[in-house]
């Protein structure tokens, strides 16, 4: 079977260790990202809280991933701070999931949720700095499995939460009515989206006073489980390229190979620090204009992008309940786990895509697929049915446009720029502010309007990649005349000496 020529399998053999380490703390970054939804009425028990208290927590985890992926770039001077790095945030998250029960205050359950959204935001930045570092040219097929991690970890969340969910109101009052249980159903399942449907909830009666009766803590403590072999992955790492006290001999070099050219990375160890540094007027300093709009462009669609899949899992389940679909509770919570798994089948069939065809193809493809498909749901908005295979072909389409982009940006920019870090945290405030964008039209212009603003939202991220097909070939041509103007002045000097 040859679904990878030999060079690439050399390369993966080659890097092993590397790559599955890196992968493995996308895993980490996915298990964290999910868990919230499905688990925050429980939550809200658990802190003794109202419904627009506890909902905070989303907008701490969220803010402060943002925060973490702009800082995660300082970690990336050298292999033993990345790895460090990376280290001490797949631990916190660990650490994290293993508090959380014992946190009986909303305040205190959203300081770990930020110290988590750090965690989960330097975990992103770093992860994505390392393998394009490691592979360049090559980057695109294994960005794609690091992403495709991210959905297995989101999948693997929900279903161990699941069974430690409670059925009926987890704080019983005096006034516990037998509706309250449809109630809470449908509560949770608007609020698994990342709790971005938080419109007209105070028409639900739960209880904030009472008898607390809720096991979620079980679940919480099989996710710090079940991510404590990561950290433990990331150590052997560091043992391995003798990074540790223990390990007794001097730093290994890495394979020369490995990082393509040596030349190149020391240029991106020193510009792919965050977004910050990336304004320094040394490191501005000559660079052409079509330098900063190809950062520019490349972090504008995935802004977009990354907002369209944040605001689709956060409020499919609201549109789906509503007029005119009317669509059952357990019908339509099916709809976000429907969404999520075909994003992360979607990025698994882009490991083999990405190596078969070039990052502007695939984006072309997804990009395309994405404005057909919510054209589609426009126009068949009555359908439940469509609306599930709607759903299901979006995840598809949408889920190789961070890493082919990535790959694509960094390409363009000979892995001199800072295109990691820009895009990370562009994606980051994209997936946050979008959904309060589209969550603010929804509550004054109803349902409809959330298909409407993602189907506007894709046309204008298309057209932003178009022009960013035309400002990488002003770019390219003027790298080429920049080359062949150096080529002439050298000559002459050659001849002279």
């Amino acid at each position: 079977m040859k679904l990878l020529d030999e060079r690439i399998w050399s390369l993966f053999q080659r890097h092993w260790q590397q790559t599955l380490t890196y992968w493995s703390v996308f895993f980490s970054f996915g298990l964290c990202i999910a868990f919230l939804g499905p688990t925050i009425l429980d939550l809200r028990c658990q802190t003794q809280s109202t419904l627009q208290q506890i909902t905070w927590v989303f907008f701490s985890q969220q803010f402060f991933l943002l925060v973490g992926s702009s800082l995660g770039g300082l970690f990336k001077k050298t292999l033993l701070s990345s790895l460090s790095a990376l280290f001490s945030c797949t631990l916190l998250i660990s650490l994290v999931f293993a508090i959380i029960p014992l946190c009986h205050n909303v305040v205190l359950l959203s300081v770990a949720m930020a110290l988590a959204g750090i965690a989960m935001g330097v975990i992103d930045t770093i992860a994505n700095l390392q393998l394009v570092k490691l592979y360049q040219k090559d980057s695109a097929v294994f960005l794609q499995a690091l992403h495709f991690f991210i959905g297995l970890g989101a999948l693997v969340s929900p279903l161990v939460a699941d069974p430690f969910l409670s059925d009926d109101n987890c704080v019983l009052g005096a006034n516990w009515t037998a509706n309250s249980s449809s109630d809470l159903q449908h509560l949770r399942s608007t609020l698994a989206g990342h709790g971005a449907a938080l419109h007209n909830i105070s028409q639900y009666p739960l209880h904030t006073e009472g008898v607390i009766v809720t096991t979620v803590s079980y679940a919480f403590w099989i996710m710090a489980l079940i991510n404590l072999p990561v950290p433990a992955a990331v150590l052997a790492l560091m043992y391995h390229e003798r990074l540790l006290p223990c390990s007794n001999n001097s730093p290994r070099l890495l394979n020369k190979e490995s990082l393509s050219s040596s030349s190149s990375t020391e240029d991106g160890d020193q510009e792919h620090r965050n977004v910050f540094s990336c304004c320094h007027p040394s490191k501005l300093r000559g660079r052409p204009a079509t330098f900063f709009i190809l950062h520019t462009l490349g972090g504008a669609i995935l802004f977009i992008t990354d907002g369209i899949i944040g605001s689709y899992a956060g409020f499919v389940y609201t549109y789906a309940v509503s007029p005119p679909l009317l669509m059952g509770h357990k019908t339509a919570g099916c709809l976000d786990s429907v969404f999520w798994a075909s994003i992360t089948a979607g990025r698994l069939a882009s490991m083999y895509l990405s190596y078969r065809y070039t990052p502007p193809r695939l984006l072309t493809f997804s990009l395309v697929g994405v404005i057909v498909v919510q054209c589609l749901l426009l126009i068949f908005y009555t359908s439940c049915v469509f609306l599930f295979i709607g759903t299901c072909v979006l995840g598809l389409c949408i889920s190789s446009v961070f890493p082919s982009m990535l790959a694509f940006t960094e390409d363009i920019l000979d892995y001199k720029g800072c295109a990691t870090t820009v895009l990370v945290t562009s994606a980051s405030t994209g997936e946050m502010m979008l959904q309060l964008l589209v969550g603010s039209v929804i509550h004054s212009q109803g349902s409809y309007s959330f298909l409407l603003c993602c189907t506007i939202a894709s046309f204008i991220g298309f057209c932003l990649f178009v022009l960013l097909l035309y400002v990488q070939r002003i770019h390219t041509n003027h790298q080429t005349d920049s080359s062949k103007n150096m080529d002439m002045t050298e000559k002459p000097n050659t001849g002279g000496s």
